[in-house]
């Protein structure tokens, strides 16, 4: 009796190439088996996704300031929001900004830069030698104040504003530069990022070869630290310029006349304005072109002091 050669399974003792475009076989109870390491959905895929909408939804808003401020008052409210009008209004609009009550803009301007400066450099320069002393330094207490430091960077700046000003307005300094700079100079997180840094920025070798050669303290720091310290000094001055460039509370309680306004205040009082109506409708494109015109310097600033951030680290360790 011959026996007939059995068919063979397809599904059975056969290799799937995933070269030729077919789909793998099915597994148990017909459930098709996919193959490990597929691109759609790993980590890095949702990762990339991820990143490209945070960019997107920092952008955004930038990218609209950016047209509307190239919009007249009509075009505001008559064309689409994320792109140009018939009407590009740009020049204009930053030609009504800064005459507009007599070029009050210019005034506005200058008081932030003036504020901005001031306050960022004191307090870069404040919070590198805080770090730089309770990193290197040995004195008593420095737990307990460094302790209260961090437990400083906890309260909200809105919660001392209130306190600041009863503060300021008993000694006389409201509506006055100093109740802007004064309380800015103070920065717990600046203290704290020195800190940090400046415990494996500066190697304590070099500061004790330079005791053993007779350089006092002083000398050390301003001869030597502060070169190491330079890129986290700069990380400092750009938070500190940002916080005050675009402090709005702290000015809105502590300076009454226009004229010690900076920018954030001033372009809220002309909002209100436009908000209020009476024919002041037209302040709208103002508001918006002032506001893009604000931020300017601060890109500015970031663009010029980033290569600072860069080249610092290296710089400060082999000049010595």
């Amino acid at each position: 009796m011959t026996s007939q050669p059995l068919a063979a399974d397809p599904t059975v003792g056969t290799a799937h190439d995933p070269a030729d475009g077919a789909p793998p076989p099915p597994g148990p109870g017909g459930r098709v088996r996919r193959r490990r390491g597929s691109v759609h959905g790993s980590p890095s895929t949702i990762l990339t996704i991820a990143v490209l909408g945070a960019v997107a939804y920092f952008l955004l808003p930038l990218w609209w300031l950016a047209v509307a401020s190239t919009k007249s008052n009509t075009g505001l409210f008559t064309s689409f929001g994320l792109w140009f009008a018939d009407d590009f209004n740009l020049l204009q609009n930053i030609r009504d900004v800064f005459t507009f009550q007599n070029g009050i803009f210019l005034v506005w301007t200058r008081n932030t830069v003036f504020y901005a400066v001031v306050s960022a450099v004191g307090a870069a320069g404040l919070a590198t030698a805080a770090g730089y002393a309770f990193a290197k330094l040995r004195f008593r207490g420095s737990t307990v104040l460094f302790a209260g430091i961090l437990g400083a960077i906890m309260i909200p700046l809105t919660a001392l504003a209130i306190p600041t000003y009863l503060l300021f307005a008993r000694v006389g300094l409201t509506d006055t530069p100093w109740a802007i700079i004064l309380p800015s100079l103070v920065s717990p997180f600046g203290v704290y990022l020195m800190r940090v840094y400046a415990a494996g920025a500066v190697p304590d070798s070099l500061l004790e070869a330079a005791r053993v050669d007779g350089a006092s303290e002083a000398r050390i720091f301003f001869s030597i630290a502060l070169r190491l310290l330079a890129p986290g000094f700069v990380t400092v001055l750009l938070f500190a310029l940002v916080a005050t460039w675009n402090n709005y509370f702290l000015p809105l309680i502590m300076l009454s006349s226009p004229e010690w306004y900076p920018l954030t205040v001033g372009l809220a009082q002309w909002q209100s304005t436009s908000q209020a109506g009476s024919g002041s409708q037209a302040l709208f494109s103002m508001v918006i072109t002032g506001s893009f015109v604000s931020i300017i310097p601060l890109i500015v600033a970031f663009l010029f002091l980033q290569r600072y951030w860069q080249s610092g680290l290296a710089a400060g360790g082999v000049k010595q």
